[in-house]
């Protein structure tokens, strides 16, 4: 489903210049759950950016489901993240203006559903992660667990080719985490790809494998 040729990453600062991704090969298969680790400062986010499209490697090769996505235009990028990739951030990043349902919908008008048809899958993806009962209220009236959920349906409510989690438990209580967690789980059963980064080791084991970076480079591979 995607694999990474050689992937590196540099910023620069002045006459500075940081690589935090030093050449990165990596294959994931469709259906798999991956796992991201890493101590702080290792690269685990900056990785998930460049497979996610969200930022532009320095060089390298990312192929997601055997189309090269390195070579597309910056709109032909944002097309393809609209269409067949999901996310779910630390923050959850909802509008705080418009309620969950809205929130779920409004990705799916800008793919072209009609409005109806939005409305309708949003509300059946916010069902599924618990939240039936929720639809009309605004984040703000949300607790953080429920705002994650309302993440996790709007991500996945146009059924994305890869699921991409960016430390999706970091600012919940375990309780809540573990709702998360098995929405996730769950996603995988059905089929999900999903490549999360997480600094848990209890919720890495959700994962069928465990990718340890360290200094910009992979240097192990767990499976569970």
């Amino acid at each position: 489903m995607i694999e990474v040729k050689n992937l590196k990453k540099s910023f620069k600062d002045g006459e500075s210049i940081t690589e935090v991704l030093k050449g990165i090969d990596f294959v994931a298969k469709s259906g798999e759950f991956v796992a991201i680790m890493g101590r702080s400062g290792a690269g685990k986010s900056t990785f998930l950016y460049q497979m996610s499209l969200l930022d532009e490697p320095t060089s390298g090769e990312i192929l997601i489901d055997g189309k090269n996505v390195s070579s597309l235009t910056v709109g032909e990028k944002t097309n393809f993240r609209l269409s067949d990739l999901g996310y779910v951030f630390q923050d959850y990043a909802l509008l705080p203006e418009m309620t969950a349902l809205e929130n779920v919908a409004l990705p799916l008008l800008m793919q072209g559903f009609s409005e109806k048809k939005a409305l309708e899958k949003a509300t059946e993806h916010l069902i599924l992660v618990g939240l039936g009962e929720r639809l009309k209220n605004l984040p703000s009236q949300l607790s953080g667990g429920e705002q994650q959920r309302v993440s996790v349906a709007r991500a996945i409510a146009h059924e994305p080719k890869i699921l991409f989690a960016d430390e999706p438990t970091a600012n919940l209580d375990n309780e809540s985490s573990r709702v998360i967690m098995n929405i996730l789980k769950e996603l995988h059963k059905e089929g999900q790809t999903i490549i999360m980064v997480t600094h848990e080791v209890e919720y890495s084991k959700f994962a069928e494998r465990i990718i340890h970076l360290d200094d910009g480079k992979i240097v192990s591979i767990d499976k569970n």
